[in-house]
């Protein structure tokens, strides 16, 4: 049993760290070459990195309790990490994270040829990982960005609602990060061509393409909402720092609003959901509605398409009922057709009742 099992339910997963210099410093130089390496060549954020070395700090604070090193570690030793993780209730989408973690930073210390081996290579993620995450079906959409639009077209709205309305519509038509939204300024609009530029994880650039209802919501915004919320800070003297000057979404003070509020106000408008919900909820209707995977790991910024491919089990869905409609062993006979049914038509009407029970 690994180190700390037996201990209750209610005990922190691992110490503290030891801030006296009893930390294993062999441990501690290697992180911050690592955080050294997520900053300067991965190009991560702050708070990406420091979510990253929090991950490597539980796993190095476990290890040393066996007396180890990360340099050292073994499979057995992350084996043992994950079933700590699971006795002390941690489900196994955190586990996965953390185990992702360890995968990048071995696989960078192999590039570095400061290891020979790298034990994360024959592991296999927890199951549940891989589940589809929750999305919202398309009727609970439609009818969240229906009432945000009747808020924005009321003879009295407010600047406030027509932001809402713009913020909503881009969350779900471009399927953005609620860090990529905040961060949006009025320069990356394009909105005459139907598309914005967004900036990802590790500053990536990519083009994100918007439909009609997305692009006269912004519209809406750009011409009668943005320019209130921006006198506001004026009047107030509150001028936004230059490199926040042209923040695309602004608060009611006149200032870039935070990733908390987006958040909160995605809750407001659907009461159970999230930035990310409406995210999977965009990669997954386009899915159901034919699109491949390729295309969704380019909207949505992935950079491997094994993060995409979560989506799979939708894709063989419609994958599935094509192949009956059209291979010569598999499709329908013309008697076994509803009466002024097309092939065209039976078709379609299959990928919409094609059940959805692949596994991921």
């Amino acid at each position: 049993m690994a180190a700390g099992v037996g201990r209750g339910r209610n005990a922190p997963i691992i110490e503290g760290v030891d801030s006296t210099g009893n930390h294993n410093m062999g441990n501690t130089g290697l992180l911050r070459d690592y955080q050294t390496y997520l900053r300067v060549e991965k190009g991560l954020r702050p708070l990406t990195c420091e979510a990253y070395l929090s991950d490597l700090r539980t796993f190095a604070e476990f290890i040393e309790k066996r007396n180890g090193v990360l340099m050292m570690a073994v499979q057995e030793d992350l084996t043992a990490f994950l079933e700590h993780l699971r006795a002390h209730g941690i489900d196994s989408r955190s586990a996965a994270r953390k185990l992702s973690c360890l995968r990048g930073f071995y696989k960078w210390l192999l590039l570095d040829r400061r290891i020979h081996h790298d034990p994360t290579v024959n592991m296999e993620s927890p199951k549940a990982w891989k589940v589809l995450p929750k999305s919202l079906a398309e009727p609970e959409v439609a009818e969240m960005l229906e009432r945000a639009q009747m808020a924005a077209t009321h003879p009295q709205a407010q600047a406030t609602a027509l932001r809402d309305r713009a913020i909503l519509e881009l969350l779900y038509a471009g399927g953005l990060r609620v860090s990529e939204v905040t961060a949006l300024g009025t320069s990356d609009l394009a909105l005459d061509a139907g598309r914005v530029q967004v900036r990802g994880k590790g500053d990536k650039e990519r083009i994100v393409p918007l439909g009609r209802s997305a692009v006269e919501a912004l519209e809406h915004y750009l011409r009668e909402g943005r320019p209130h919320l921006d006198r506001i800070s004026t009047a107030h003297g509150r001028r936004i720092q230059r490199k926040d000057g042209a923040r695309l979404f602004l608060s009611l003070r006149g200032m870039p609003l935070t990733r908390q509020w987006v958040w909160h106000l995605v809750k407001m408008a659907t009461g159970n959901a999230s930035p990310h919900m409406l995210r999977h909820s965009c990669a997954t209707h386009m899915v159901e509605h034919g699109a491949d995977l390729r295309s969704v790991q380019l909207l949505l910024g992935h950079a491997d398409i094994s993060t995409t491919q979560i989506y799979t089990h939708l894709a063989l869905g419609r994958l599935k009922a094509v192949h009956r409609m059209h291979h010569p062993r598999g499709m329908r006979k013309v008697e076994e057709m509803e009466p002024g049914e097309s092939p065209e038509s039976s078709a379609s009407n299959a990928e919409m009742k094609e059940p959805q029970e692949e596994p991921a």
